[in-house]
C-alpha cells in the first residue's frame, strides 16, 4: 500500500497533463497552465513521497517518465504551438513556424530517456529537467496574466521571440550542463542548503518584483547551477 502513494501522485501528474492538453485544444490557455502547474506539484510530491516512505520501485521510475512526457513534453509543446500560432504575421512560410514547438516533446523524450538509462544517479542533472522547461514556458503566461510587464506582453506577441525561446530552452534539456536537483532526501536543512536557499531566494524575488518576475526563476536556477558546478 505504501508504494502506491508515490505512483498515485504520478498518475495525478499524468491526468493533470492530459487535462491541460484538452484545455489547450479548447483554447483555454490559462486553465491549461494551471493544470500544468498542478502536474509540477504532483511530480515534486511523488518523488518526495517515494524518498520519505522508502517506496521506490522500477515501475514507479518508468511511470514517472511516461507521466512527465505527457505533462512536461506534449502539453508545453502544444501550449507553445498555440501561443505562436496566435501571434501576428501568419503569412507565407511563417504559417509553418508554430511547428517549431515539436522540438519540446522531441527533446523532452531524449532528456527523459537519457535520464532513465543513467545509472550514476547523483544530486544533479545533466541538462535542464523537463519540469524546469515546462515551468519557464507556463511562467510566461502567468507573468502576462497576473503581472504588469510590457516586456512579457511584447515577448508573447512576438513570433520571433517565442520561437527563439522554444529552441533555446528545449536545447538546454539535451545539453550536459550540470543542474542541481530539487530532490529532498529528508526535511532537514543540512544537506538541502542549496535547494532551500534557492527556493527562499525565488520566493523573495517574486514577492519583491511581482509575478512578472516568474520567468526569471528558471533563469536564476540555470545561473546558480552553473556557478554551483564551477565551484564544486
Amino acid at each position: 500500500m505504501r508504494r502506491q502513494i508515490p505512483n498515485t501522485l504520478t498518475l495525478l501528474n499524468l491526468v493533470s497533463g492530459f487535462a491541460a492538453i484538452v484545455m489547450i485544444m479548447k483554447g483555454q490557455i490559462l486553465i491549461s497552465v494551471w493544470l500544468i502547474s498542478a502536474s509540477l506539484l504532483f511530480d515534486f510530491g511523488d518523488g518526495l513521497a517515494a524518498r520519505l516512505l522508502n517506496a521506490y520501485s522500477e515501475m514507479g521510475v518508468q511511470l514517472d517518465s511516461l507521466a512527465d512526457m505527457v505533462s512536461f513534453g506534449l502539453a508545453p509543446g502544444l501550449l507553445m504551438f498555440s501561443l505562436i500560432s496566435s501571434t501576428e504575421g501568419a503569412e507565407g512560410i511563417s504559417v509553418y513556424i508554430p511547428y517549431v514547438a515539436v522540438v519540446i516533446p522531441a527533446f523532452s523524450a531524449i532528456r527523459l530517456a537519457r535520464f532513465n538509462i543513467d545509472r550514476a544517479k547523483s544530486d544533479h542533472f545533466r541538462g535542464l529537467p523537463t519540469p524546469g522547461n515546462a515551468f519557464f514556458l507556463i511562467s510566461l503566461v502567468f507573468a502576462s496574466e497576473y503581472g504588469n510587464s510590457q516586456l512579457i506582453e511584447g515577448m508573447l506577441n512576438s513570433r520571433a521571440v517565442l520561437t527563439v525561446l522554444v529552441m533555446l530552452f528545449a536545447s538546454l534539456m539535451i545539453t550536459k550542463i550540470p543542474m542541481f536537483s530539487f530532490k529532498f532526501r529528508h526535511l532537514r536543512f543540512k544537506g538541502n542548503e542549496l535547494r532551500i536557499v534557492f527556493i527562499g531566494s525565488a520566493i523573495l524575488l517574486i514577492a519583491g518584483a511581482g509575478l512578472s518576475s516568474l520567468p526569471l526563476v528558471i533563469i536564476l536556477y540555470i545561473l546558480v547551477s552553473i556557478i554551483w558546478a564551477v565551484i564544486n
